[in-house]
């Protein structure tokens, strides 16, 4: 994908040591999705990664940061440990109760393939340092975090 591509979607923000992102949606799913979008794309290429591997994924917290932070942290976690790149995201069955927000989302990729993916920065940890959910209006929603890379 180019830059293009991603307009309205996210965009990276000055940081003079790790990867600052704001991501964009209609609504907070949307946002959530393309989070996780910028978050590979800081990985990797995301249009080089095909959606081999479909796998469903449960989140729950105590608010939207945590959330976020949870939603993040599960799928890099999840990279790691299978060895797996995403490049589509899906958030369905959200949930709001006065006690927890919960989704559930479907995630595909496929398995790091060196001669096929680009490696471009290796992250370590989401972070809560500089995390913000807006809703600047009724059709957009903006997330930012950094990555600690």
């Amino acid at each position: 994908m180019s830059e293009k591509q991603f307009e309205g979607k996210f965009e990276f923000l000055e940081h003079t040591a790790d990867v600052y992102v704001r991501a964009c949606g209609v609504s907070m799913q949307e946002a959530f999705e393309n989070a996780a979008l910028a978050m590979f794309e800081t990985i990797t290429k995301t249009g080089n990664v095909s959606h081999e591997v479909e796998e469903v994924i449960n989140v729950e917290a105590e608010d939207y940061y945590a959330l976020l932070y949870s939603w993040l942290e599960v799928l890099l976690v999840n990279s790691e440990i299978k060895g797996v790149l995403y490049s589509k995201f899906h958030i369905v069955d959200w949930v709001e109760t006065a006690d927890s927000f919960r989704f559930t989302a479907h995630v595909w990729g496929e398995k790091f393939q060196s001669g096929k993916h680009v490696q471009k920065v290796a992250v370590k940890a989401v972070t809560y340092h500089r995390m913000a959910v807006m809703r600047e209006n009724e059709r957009r929603v903006v997330l930012e975090f950094i990555l600690d890379i």
